[in-house]
């Protein structure tokens, strides 16, 4: 019991993480479910069928005149599929969105594994940092060989095995990272500008985004830590069990979440909320909003509810933050969130790959604006440090925990 509660505390870790990057790799993001693609050019450049709009053709004839160009004067051998991907990979890019990207079918499968729960490696959430061009640790899961091993959220991945890794190299250092369970990896990472080496043995991890316990004066704490298929049944099997043994308030710790699936945000609204209230307003490209309203009776009415955020909680974080501030009357404690107000689609595409759009921009149902804002917490407050400058997150010392925690008990009187 005391070691699953280090682990526990250990992942407040994740805390102050201004530089949350926007170029979110794996669950880190806000998705739609995954659905088929019928984008004519896309079709046509994996060897399906023929578009036939004019910025097509002129698509079209330009690569062709780079690929003629290639096979008369390259010396070297030519790999049609790369060149395939390297040129949807470009096209994407040229948008200059942060979140929309294409995926080749290796990182596919990768994102596919990751928001399944379970695969071998060391545990941790990483993305491309495009400001200075490196690796950026954005999490940590729980019970991870990474976390024992002393990796922190914040922290620069810039050796694996010796080997210099960049930001661009980010889908290469992520297969390094994983591998056969029982093996080691060396990783050099930096953090404050100094250089730490880590020696972390892959293991197979199995991910439960969901933890909860009672603490004093029957206030039930529940931890979300990222929106990954299956995470609104286990909270409600959670908060079932907390309800069970009397919780008369309770804390929702999205701190650090960076978001995931959508619909597994909404269904943990849903445990809320009172069926047909509207839990989000999204707009897509069309000028009409679209509302996404809850579909079941609550679980939990009528007794305190606090949620805990900072600058890491993002995306799906947010719409459920919102939704239970305003339909709920949650208090907000922690931080200011990321603003992270946009929603991806990704659709997956007949040679295995993936193309994650950005689809629609997000609102929370009073309205409220959350792309590049965030949500203002109702109480502000910081982590408190230790003397040597690091931040008190055990459970007894959490500032914002113990905030929290007053804040029901004044309500419960």
């Amino acid at each position: 019991m005391d070691d699953k509660k280090t682990k526990r505390q250990s992942i407040y870790k994740v805390i102050m993480l201004v530089v949350l990057a926007v170029t979110i790799t794996f669950m880190l993001t806000t998705v739609t479910m995954y659905k088929k693609f019928q984008d004519a050019y896309v079709k046509e450049a994996l060897g399906g069928t023929t578009g036939s709009t004019s910025s097509g053709s002129s698509l079209i004839k330009t690569l062709e005149s780079f690929k003629t160009m290639l096979e008369q004067k390259y010396i070297g051998e030519i790999d049609e599929e790369k060149l395939i991907e390297g040129a949807i990979k470009g096209y994407v890019e040229g948008l200059e969105d942060p979140y929309t990207e294409y995926l080749t079918k290796e990182e596919m499968q990768d994102f596919t594994e990751e928001t399944s729960g379970e695969y071998v490696g060391i545990g941790v959430y990483i993305t491309n940092y495009k400001t200075n061009n490196s690796i950026l640790v954005v999490g940590v899961m729980k019970g991870s060989p990474a976390l024992d091993a002393g990796m922190q959220a914040g922290d620069i991945i810039e050796k694996i095995d010796g080997t210099l890794y960049t930001g661009e190299q980010l889908n290469s250092a992520t297969r390094v990272l994983k591998g056969q369970e029982g093996t080691n990896v060396k990783v050099t990472i930096v953090r404050d500008g100094k250089e730490e080496e880590l020696n972390i043995v892959r293991k197979k991890i199995t991910v439960d985004h969901v933890a909860s316990q009672m603490l004093e004066d029957n206030i039930g704490y529940i931890q979300v830590d990222s929106f990954d298929s299956g995470v609104a049944d286990r909270a409600e099997e959670q908060l079932n069990e907390l309800k069970e043994k009397g919780a008369k308030g309770i804390i929702l710790d999205l701190r650090s979440n960076g978001g995931g699936i959508v619909d597994e945000a909404t269904g943990i609204a849903d445990l809320f909320l009172n069926k047909g209230e509207t839990v989000l307003i999204t707009k897509g490209k069309s000028e009409n909003e679209d509302e996404t309203k809850a579909k079941k009776d609550p679980i939990i009415k009528d007794i305190p509810l606090v949620v805990l955020v900072n600058q890491g909680s993002a995306s799906a974080s947010e719409i459920l933050a919102g939704a239970l501030k305003d339909k709920y009357g949650a208090t907000i404690v922690g931080m200011n969130t990321y603003g992270k107000g946009v929603i991806q689609t990704l659709y997956s595409l007949s040679n295995g790959g993936g193309l994650k759009i950005t689809t629609e921009e997000y609102y929370t149902p009073n309205h409220n604006k959350i792309n590049k804002v965030g949500i203002k917490p109702d109480v502000e407050i910081e982590l408190t440090k230790d003397s040597d400058g690091n931040y008190e997150t055990e459970m007894n010392k959490d500032a914002q925990l113990l905030k929290a925690e007053e804040i029901i008990k004044e309500k419960i009187k």
